[in-house]
């Protein structure tokens, strides 16, 4: 296929380009300055330096293309991320970005749509299972990803084949949070917020990027991307310090939340959440079955 795709060179993004790149795909990413457009080319794929937000622009872009790949985000820092204007150009990239990638492929015919998506969106359902009929809740935390699920739906609607990927909690090299993460392990104390006996539902950074090239191949709908095994938050963070060489950790109470903020309320809670959907429906099947052995190989990777 020929695929165009947005967030290039974020933590997702560059693993999804190199493995679009080795399943055979010719690889267009938008980029926004020479220093991307050079890791681009490093990686395999064509730059286009194009802006998210200008339709008439991406409608030229996207000529000639198979699929839209839109994994563009602007995920802010763990402190900033308390402060809801921390998530200020994220929700816009949400909101008007997402529109201006389904208006402008649907402008230049492409036929396939793959929006990106989190899981955090779901309500605290304890230890129950999560699946993609569970509603998602409709608080003003969530306003930027149901946006962009909407406008998947709205590709769909209109004669194309929109996909949702639901990612869990990212971690792995590459990731900002994961060295952040990975630092106050260091010290004795993971940063795994919520119960002890909560669940959390993550998804290593290479097991969401070959979701991404599994997708090329689903069916419009939504799917989870996540780990085969979510683990209790105690032994997430347990399986963290280990990986560290530490025994120690320290959690934060769920009712905490209301402390810390509503962006953080959705890391606080239970998400016990399946990826059996996306299983039935593609080939795809993650690398790490959870996170005791996913984070042993992070460690093993960065050091």
């Amino acid at each position: 296929m020929r695929v165009f795709l947005t967030g290039g060179t974020g933590a997702v993004g560059r693993l999804a380009v190199a493995e679009l790149v080795a399943a055979g795909h010719d690889v267009s990413a938008l980029a926004r300055n020479a220093e991307r457009a050079a890791l681009l080319e490093e990686l395999g794929a064509r730059p286009v330096r194009v802006s998210l937000f200008d339709r008439a622009a991406l409608t030229a872009a996207l000529a000639g293309h198979d699929a839209v790949v839109n994994l563009a985000t602007a995920i802010p820092s763990t402190l900033r991320a308390l402060r809801d204007s921390g998530w200020r150009e994220n929700d816009r990239i949400r909101t008007d970005g997402s529109a201006a990638v389904v208006d402008a492929a649907l402008a230049a015919g492409v036929g396939r749509l793959v929006q990106e998506s989190v899981v955090m969106i779901y309500p605290d359902r304890g230890a129950e299972w999560i699946d993609e009929d569970v509603p998602p809740q409709d608080v003003p935390r969530n306003e930027g990803n149901l946006a962009a699920e909407a406008n998947a739906r709205r590709f769909s609607a209109a004669g194309g084949a929109g996909t949702v990927l639901r990612f869990g909690w990212f971690y792995g090299p590459g990731s900002s949070q994961t060295e952040e993460m990975l630092r106050q392990a260091r010290l004795g104390f993971p940063l795994v917020l919520g119960a002890p006996d909560g669940y959390t539902s993550p998804i290593h950074l290479s097991d969401a990027a070959s979701a991404v090239v599994a997708a090329l191949g689903a069916p419009a709908g939504t799917f989870n991307v996540v780990d085969d095994e979510p683990l209790p938050k105690r032994e997430y963070a347990e399986a963290l310090a280990a990986a560290v060489g530490r025994r120690t950790w320290l959690g934060v109470p769920g009712r905490a939340a209301r402390f810390l903020g509503p962006r953080v309320a959705s890391v606080v809670g239970s998400l016990r959440v399946s990826n059996g959907r996306f299983r039935a429906a593609t080939p795809w099947a993650p690398r790490y079955r959870s996170a005791r052995e996913g984070w042993w190989s992070t460690v093993a990777a960065l050091a």
